[in-house]
């Protein structure tokens, strides 16, 4: 049995460890990283972490680690990079390298840079994602006639279409570049919740969830800070389980999803 529908305080290497293998549908996180693994004064070890990661997620199950890196004497770490290599070693999939844009980055006041406006979103998964709920999108180009352009073949040579293909879509799958704005007030209207300093939108977490699980799937995120996986977890009819190892985030993620379950009751017919 896993504990369903619970925020759980603890390290979330040893909470995983306590899980059957194969019980997690979906994994919506964002770690703590480089100079910020020391997280309110606790360690977290990565390589424990992500072989849990491996061991729990289902197959064909997703694992969405949202990343940056961060600038030390003047150089990005590519802590990033070598955690979606580790993941792979293990035997996820890389599935897509996906791109958080933040419409409203912190300005960097550096002279040799240019701002920092996104962070990775490595989607892995466990064999073939089972469940791809891609969301779909106006198409700019709807109505034009496809035939007008040309292709390359792998010798690189372009050629025309064989024939006309017809009409473009009205409707075609999102790209894999998302972009939220960030922040006080827009990140989430839930003002106590920004008491954890590094949260991600809602909108990040709701979008994920509902492209790679279904409802009555098990979501979890092992760093729950203050509870946003969860909170869209519960609004989108999943089952969630957050681990977080600072009691002062399992408080504010549970007061979090104590106030959505209540704005559920009171929405139900």
């Amino acid at each position: 049995m896993i504990p369903l529908n619970e925020i759980i305080c603890g390290r979330n290497e040893d909470v995983l460890a306590t899980f059957p293998a194969e019980c997690i549908d979906l994994t919506v996180t964002s770690p703590p990283y480089d100079s910020l693994r020391a997280y309110k004064g606790y360690e977290w070890d990565f390589e424990a972490t992500a072989r849990e990661l491996w061991r729990v997620t289902k197959q064909g199950g997703v694992v969405v680690w949202v990343v940056a890196d961060a600038t030390v004497d003047g150089s990005e770490t590519g802590t990033s990079f070598r955690q979606a290599l580790a993941f792979i070693a293990l035997g996820f999939r890389l599935h897509d390298t996906m791109i958080y844009r933040k419409s409203n980055p912190m300005p960097a006041n550096k002279d040799t840079r240019y701002d920092q406006a996104f962070e990775y979103m490595f989607v892995f998964s466990k064999g073939n994602p089972k469940t791809s709920n891609l969301i779909i999108v106006p198409c700019r180009h709807a109505g034009r006639n496809n035939d007008t352009g040309n292709f390359r073949e792998v010798s690189g040579q372009t050629k025309k279409p064989h024939s006309n293909t017809g009409i473009i879509k009205e409707t075609q799958p999102r790209d894999n570049v998302w972009t939220f704005a960030a922040g006080v007030r827009v990140s989430t209207k839930d003002m106590y919740a920004f008491e954890h300093g590094a949260m991600f939108p809602e909108r990040l977490a709701e979008d994920h969830i509902l492209s790679w699980s279904n409802p009555g799937d098990v979501v979890l995120d092992p760093f729950v800070g203050s509870g946003t996986t969860p909170k869209m977890a519960i609004r989108h009819n999943r089952q969630f389980i957050g681990i977080d190892i600072s009691p002062e985030y399992c408080a504010l993620a549970r007061r979090r999803i104590a106030a959505v379950d209540t704005m559920m009751m009171e929405l139900a017919p």
